[in-house]
């Protein structure tokens, strides 16, 4: 992949550096592991004492974290886009001047139009990768400018179809982590159910979730994700309706909350589940349902997925289970039940050797050499 080997490359993310990975972080790190130099740039932070602060990840030789402070109201972004942008210029300025060397690849997942690509130097290559849902016209015009757009979702796609560029669907990667472990049986006689992601999030079906747990007792469900606000790095907040969710999780003895831990130690902790579970609320879920990145990941473990309605996984019952329905959970608890039911039929050697096959043609690696062939 020659287009992607000894570049130096800018990757823009609206979710900052930190304990939990999602797609921006992952491809860092492989963009990284090929050779390039990577610079992370995490969102404007208020109490920076630095105007500009690049840090080098030690595990992760050619991956540097920038954190920014702004010397203008951020608030001025709501009220004057264009002055906005001319105040950024300057900060983009100095972003690039600290990092003292030419860019050759600007590669955006900012929905925010924080950082519009006009401003960078045109000679390098401009990259939008919109990963969640478009939500207003700032998520639209983040893409003015760019030479190409890639997305996991062809519904995120149909929004940018104003834009003359090629346009071309991706599907979220798996770490080459999650691809190499070893496959464990649980500890113990109980069906072990895996739950990842920010429990801060309020796109949870809560109501459903809390029904699942009540009505399988004798599953023991593991969630592996933040609850606590200092340990999110990708939203989420604490608010009297949350605060009242993770009690009710705390006071199920089938309940247990791991918070976050490492890439490493999550991809080694997923060998022991026996089933996985997604139960978003899609009405107020930022990806509406139409994909998610813990999808791959759960899918390379080989074991079954019971899951809400996922668009991108339509037709595709050998790797997601899920309810039919796209705008309600009411069938989930059910479907659960009848899954875990038929746990060795589900995780046979044939149906976990077929997911292993599809996550592993979508390891980070596989997607960027299909990102190369699509440039």
């Amino acid at each position: 992949m020659t287009k992607f080997k000894n570049k130096n490359i800018l990757l823009i993310s609206p979710q900052a550096w930190g304990k939990m990975f999602i797609s921006k972080h992952h491809y860092a790190v492989e963009l990284a592991k090929l050779g390039n130099t990577v610079y992370f740039l995490n969102p404007p932070d208020k109490i920076l004492k630095e105007r500009v602060l690049i840090t080098a990840i030690l595990e992760t030789p050619g991956l540097f974290i920038i954190n920014h402070r702004i010397n203008f109201p951020y608030n001025i972004k709501f009220h004057s886009i264009m002055l906005f942008h001319w105040l950024i210029q300057w900060q983009i300025k100095k972003i690039l001047n600290t990092i003292g060397e030419p860019i050759d690849i600007v590669w955006s997942f900012d929905l925010g139009n924080l950082y519009p690509f006009k401003l960078f130097p045109k000679t390098a290559l401009r990259i939008f990768h919109p990963v969640d849902e478009p939500l207003n016209d700032a998520a639209i015009n983040s893409a003015k400018d760019a030479q190409v757009i890639f997305s996991v979702t062809h519904e995120i796609l149909e929004k940018y179809t104003g834009f003359v560029v090629p346009a071309h669907f991706v599907n979220h990667g798996v770490s080459e982590l999650f691809l190499h472990c070893e496959n464990l049986v649980s500890p113990g006689d109980s069906t072990r159910v895996g739950f990842a992601g920010n429990l801060l999030r309020t796109d949870i079906d809560r109501p459903v979730l809390l029904q699942i747990i009540h009505e399988n007792p004798d599953v023991i469900f593991e969630f592996l994700g933040s609850y606590q606000e200092n340990d999110s790095n990708i939203g989420g907040g604490l608010n009297s309706e949350t605060t009242l969710f993770l009690k009710s999780l705390r006071s199920y003895s089938n309940v247990v909350l791991h918070g976050v831990v490492k890439p490493e130690e999550l991809a080694a902790a997923y060998q022991h589940i026996d089933a996985f579970l997604i139960c978003y609320d899609i009405e107020k879920d930022q990806s509406k349902g139409t994909n998610y990145h813990k999808v791959m990941e759960f899918i390379s473990t080989g074991k079954v997925i019971i899951s809400n309605n996922i668009s991108t996984y339509k037709g595709m019952p050998h790797l997601v289970t899920m309810v039919e329905e796209r705008d309600n959970n009411r069938m989930l608890p059910a479907l659960f039940k009848k899954t875990i039911l038929s746990l060795v039929e589900n995780n046979s050697g044939l149906a976990m050797d077929r997911r292993k096959k599809y996550a592993r043609e979508h390891s980070y690696q596989k997607q960027l050499e299909k990102i190369v062939d699509l440039l």
